[in-house]
C-alpha cells in the first residue's frame, strides 16, 4: 500500500505500544456509536485506543456521551466541548472522528487536518461536490491520513474483485450495477427520535449548528431528522448509496466518472423533501458505465455485478464468483471466491487507526473518496434540475450537459 504524499516531509508515527488518542465531533447516534466501538476495541485488545475528547453543540448529547467515555475508561479523562475548535487546539489528540451532519463534514475535516489531526470522516465526505474539491486539496498539501467511513470496502470480496479485474481476467470492463434498498413503515430517518429538551438555549447552539449554511429558524424536525431535507443532506444518495458505490468505485480503478445522470421520486414517503426512490446513471471516458439504485420505500435491490468483455463477476453475499462469458467459457477458468464474513465498521475503525501507526494510504483514498462525490453530487444535481451533467477531470469542474 503506498504511503502518504511521496516526498512529503512526514510525520512521525506514534510508538507501536503508545495509546492513540481519539477525539470524536459530533455526539449524536453515529458518533456515540463510534464512541462504543472505540471503547470496545480497546478493552478486547485490538487496538490500544481512548476516547479523551468530545464534542458537540447539543448539551444533552454531549453530556450522554462524556457520561458513556469516563464509565467504560477507568482512570482517563475525558474533556467535553461546546466548540469543536476547543478539541482541536489539543496536542494530545493523534486523530479525530468526525459524525456531524453533511453540512459540517467539510469544515470540520479541513480544520482537524490544518490542526494536525489525521481523520476519519463519516459519509458522504461532503454535502457538496465543491467542498470535497476543497478538502481533497487539504488533504494533498497535508501529510494526514484522511479516510472516509464507507466501511463496505473492508469486505473480502472487493478485495478478490479488484484483484482479478486487475489481472484482466474479465477483460475490458463493460457495465457494472449495484444497490441500496430497504423499507419503512414509517418514513425514512422519521425513527431518530424527536427529543422535545432539545431548543435553542443552553441544551442547543442552533447558530453553531447550522454553521456554515444559512442561518434558518429552528426546526426540530430538521435538526433532528437532518437526512429528510435537500439542504442539509443528499438522502439516499450520499448515506445510502456511497456504501455501495466506494468499494465499486475502488475495485473498477477507473478515473473520475465523466457523465452522470439520474432520477429520483417522491411515491410512498411524500412527507419527505428528499427522494425515496432514485436511479443513477454513471459513465466514465472508456465507455464503461454503472447502474445505481436507491430506495427507502421497497428492500428488493439489484445484484452487485461486474461485467466484462469475457467474464462477468458476481458479488453477492460475502462471495466473489467469475462466470465465463459462453463465448470465452474454454479460456477463462471460474473462480468462485468464499468470503469470510468481517465486521466491517469495526475493520474500517482498525484500518484508520493502523494507518495512523504506518501512515499508509488509507482505503479508500482522497481520489476515490472525491470520485465518488462527483457521482454523489451530479447525480443530486441531475435529479433536482432535470439535466444531466459532466465533470471535467482536468479542470476539476462540473457542467450542465
Amino acid at each position: 500500500m503506498p504511503r502518504l504524499r511521496p516526498g512529503a516531509t512526514g510525520v512521525t508515527p506514534p510508538d507501536p505500544d503508545e495509546v492513540l488518542r481519539i477525539g470524536i465531533i459530533g455526539t449524536g447516534g453515529m458518533g456515540t456509536g463510534h464512541l462504543n466501538s472505540f471503547l470496545a476495541l480497546n478493552r478486547n485488545g485490538r487496538e490500544k485506543v481512548q476516547v479523551v475528547a468530545l464534542a458537540d453543540v447539543c448539551k444533552p448529547r454531549l453530556e450522554n456521551a462524556l457520561r458513556i467515555a469516563t464509565e467504560g475508561q477507568e482512570g482517563v479523562v475525558v474533556a467535553s466541548y461546546s466548540d469543536y475548535h476547543d478539541l482541536l487546539a489539543r496536542e494530545d489528540l493523534h486523530g479525530v472522528l468526525i459524525a456531524s451532519p453533511e453540512h459540517w463534514h467539510a469544515q470540520h475535516a479541513m480544520d482537524a487536518i490544518r490542526a494536525g489531526k489525521d481523520v476519519y470522516c463519516e459519509k458522504p465526505m461532503t454535502l457538496r461536490l465543491w467542498q470535497a474539491l476543497e478538502l481533497r486539496k487539504v488533504v494533498h498539501d497535508h501529510d494526514r491520513v484522511f479516510l472516509v467511513g464507507t466501511q463496505m470496502i473492508m469486505q473480502p470480496k472487493y478485495h478478490k474483485a479488484k484483484e482479478l479485474i486487475a489481472s484482466g481476467a474479465i477483460g475490458p470492463l463493460i457495465w457494472s450495477q449495484t444497490s441500496y434498498c430497504r423499507n419503512s413503515r414509517i418514513g425514512e430517518w422519521n425513527y431518530y427520535e424527536i427529543d422535545p429538551r432539545v431548543v435553542p438555549g443552553e441544551m442547543l447552539d442552533w447558530d453553531a449548528w447550522c454553521g456554515p449554511m444559512p442561518k434558518i429558524p429552528f426546526d426540530t424536525k430538521i435538526y433532528h431528522r437532518w437526512r429528510r431535507y435537500k439542504d442539509w443532506s443528499t438522502g439516499i444518495v450520499g448515506d445510502l448509496l456511497v456504501h455501495k458505490m466506494s468499494p465499486l468505485f475502488w475495485a473498477l480503478d477507473l478515473d473520475y466518472p465523466t457523465r452522470v445522470c439520474a432520477a429520483g421520486g417522491h411515491i410512498v414517503d411524500l412527507d419527505m423533501e428528499n427522494h425515496d426512490q432514485v436511479n443513477l446513471l454513471i459513465q466514465w471516458a472508456n465507455g464503461h458505465q454503472m447502474v445505481v439504485a436507491g430506495s427507502t420505500e421497497n428492500e428488493i435491490g439489484i445484484e452487485d455485478i461486474i461485467r466484462g468483455h469475457q467474464a462477468t463477476l458476481y458479488l453477492g453475499g460475502a462471495n466473489c464468483r467469475l462466470q465465463p462469458e459462453r463465448i470465452f467459457a474454454d479460456e477463462v477458468d471460474p473462480v468462485d471466491f468464499q468470503g469470510a464474513g468481517v465486521q466491517d465498521q469495526d475493520e474500517c475503525r482498525l484500518h484508520w487507526m493502523k494507518c495512523m501507526r504506518t501512515r499508509e494510504e488509507p482505503m479508500p483514498n482522497i481520489e476515490v473518496a472525491t470520485k465518488v462525490m462527483v457521482a454523489v453530487d451530479l447525480a443530486t444535481r441531475s435529479m433536482w434540475e432535470g439535466h444531466a451533467f459532466t465533470f471535467d477531470a482536468d479542470k476539476m469542474e462540473a457542467t450542465r450537459a
